[in-house]
């Protein structure tokens, strides 16, 4: 298939689609880009969707593993959210980062694509990851300035604050559920200025926990959670390590409340699933 308008997202599990679950999608994940992708396709045939963001990698993995293959890929449109991992690292240096990162959009925007830039989300409410609240802050920043350098468009997580309510997360506190994915597809499609058919989320009410049960599920949470995250950390492996892109080629995908299909370009390999 040869498509006129094309959409490239770059990045890393957020933008993969980690936390709203699809066994039927590659790597059993849907997310904000296929919504915003789905939305893209239903309205206009001439799009085509590819996705190369993999859970797990910093910036400078996604500008020397997705930068080439999405310039190859020739977009019209490109979203780019990287850096959340290298601020939940030890030490980081943003302001060294910061350069590649806008290196990267500079060459987006040098072929002719339209790019949308995410700023980080305000994690103030997280008892571990505000933490990096500073870190983040300091990395809008710069998101602001290439944003500004280069004409992007800007996401602006940092500021949506309906996703303080953490009804809109996953079990892992760390990633968006499908009722933020959604959410997100939503506000990505009005930066856009494109008409969706996107029902917002109904948030189901939220249990009321007593003390005991509140820190009965924080053990659980970090048992399960916070304890393979900081094993990774330490010993330097990834979630991502063995995933390659889930839409490397160009692909159209159907609006659906449930599993919409996808119409792979020619050319196109199925990828494995999530491991």
């Amino acid at each position: 298939m040869d498509f006129s308008k094309r959409f490239v997202a770059l990045g890393d599990s957020f933008t993969e689609g980690v936390g709203d679950d699809d066994p039927s999608r590659p790597h059993g994940v849907r997310g904000w880009a296929d919504r915003v992708a789905e939305q893209l396709c239903a309205a206009d045939e001439e799009w085509g969707y590819a996705n190369l963001a993999v859970r797990g990698k910093k910036v400078r993995q996604v500008v020397a593993e997705q930068l080439p293959a999405a310039l190859e890929l020739k977009p019209t449109l490109v979203t780019l959210y990287a850096g959340g991992n290298d601020i939940l690292r030890p030490s980081v240096d943003i302001d060294d980062l910061m350069g590649e990162y806008d290196a990267a959009v500079a060459a987006l925007r040098g072929s002719g694509a339209a790019v949308v830039l995410f700023t980080g989300f305000d994690s103030s409410g997280s008892a571990v990851f505000g933490k990096t609240r500073g870190r983040t802050a300091i990395y809008n920043e710069w998101v602001r300035e290439v944003a500004d350098r280069h004409e992007a468009v800007i996401a602006d997580y940092w500021r949506w604050r309906e996703f303080k309510d953490w009804r809109y997360w996953a079990q892992d506190r760390l990633h968006m559920g499908a009722p933020g994915h959604t959410l997100m597809a939503k506000r990505v499609l009005e930066v856009l200025r494109h008409a969706d058919t996107i029902d917002t989320p109904e948030l189901e009410t939220a249990p009321a926990l007593g003390r005991l049960r509140k820190v009965q599920a924080d053990a659980q949470w970090a048992r399960e959670h916070v304890v393979p995250w900081v094993k990774r950390r330490l010993t330097g492996t990834s979630s991502g390590d063995s995933l390659s892109a889930r839409y490397p080629a160009y692909v159209r995908l159907a609006v659906s409340a449930a599993a919409p299909g996808a119409v792979p370009d020619a050319g196109a390999s199925p990828e494995p699933g999530a491991r």
